[in-house]
């Protein structure tokens, strides 16, 4: 049975992936941000929930070092935990981009660094990172600065990581989701129809599938999942 990490495991997408890990028979340990939290996850004997905030570097490292004492072996690490703020050049402060890399980069880092060390003495583990498209698209990006420029940190921490591991069964993956189907976007695009969003369900399909075995030959892989959006 592969030991996996989910942080954010209790959002919507969070949810919808630690679903999908505990259905395909994984042993889940996720991550929340407050004790009440932990209440949002009904009971499984493969799920074991953690609060942890990740922003510190010390809390982070001791979190993973736990886990890995614990299991021997972390297969993967599913990096969810994240935040959105919108806003161009003119309406973003240095401040806002240093809150949004909190949010989006070191909450990812910090949980990377133990365990991408953890992996390569192992000589396996997948590390899978949230991307955004406005971080690849600068039509979008241009309105979401802080957002953007948070989120493309991740896609050359992920080329880092992936040139360091060459040879070796370690990777780093980046998924690109577009909008996703949750009902806070179905309340603030009511005119859009969300049949051309992501669907979290589907989503944590195609994260399940960079994690099993069958995606063994991928590198350097970013996978785009728009859908119609």
């Amino acid at each position: 049975m592969k030991t996996i990490i989910i942080t954010g495991a209790n959002g919507n997408l969070g949810s919808a992936v630690t679903k999908e890990f505990l259905d395909k028979g994984y042993k889940v340990v996720a991550t929340v941000v407050t004790e009440a939290m932990k209440n949002d996850f009904a009971p499984h004997e493969n799920l074991e929930v953690q609060v942890v905030n990740l922003t510190s570097e010390e809390e982070s490292n001791s979190f993973a070092q736990s886990v890995i004492e614990k299991h021997k072996q972390v297969d993967a690490v599913l990096l969810l935990v994240g935040g959105f703020a919108a806003g161009d050049i003119a309406a973003t402060k240095l401040d806002d981009i240093k809150k949004q890399v909190s949010l989006n980069f070191d909450t990812a880092y910090n949980v990377t660094r133990p365990l991408y060390q953890h992996m390569l003495q192992n000589n396996n583990g997948r590390i899978v990172f949230i991307g955004a498209r406005p971080a690849l698209n600068a039509a979008q990006g241009k309105g979401l600065i802080a957002y953007a420029l948070s989120k493309s940190l991740l896609f050359k921490l992920a080329e880092f990581l992936n040139d360091d591991a060459k040879g070796k069964n370690v990777t780093a993956t980046v998924v690109v989701p577009s909008t996703l189907d949750t009902p806070l976007n179905r309340k603030s695009m009511p005119d859009v129809n969300p049949d051309i969003w992501v669907k979290p369900s589907a989503l944590a399909e195609i994260l399940e599938f960079v994690v099993n075995d069958k995606s063994s030959v991928l590198r350097e892989t970013v996978l785009k999942v728009y859908n119609n959006a």
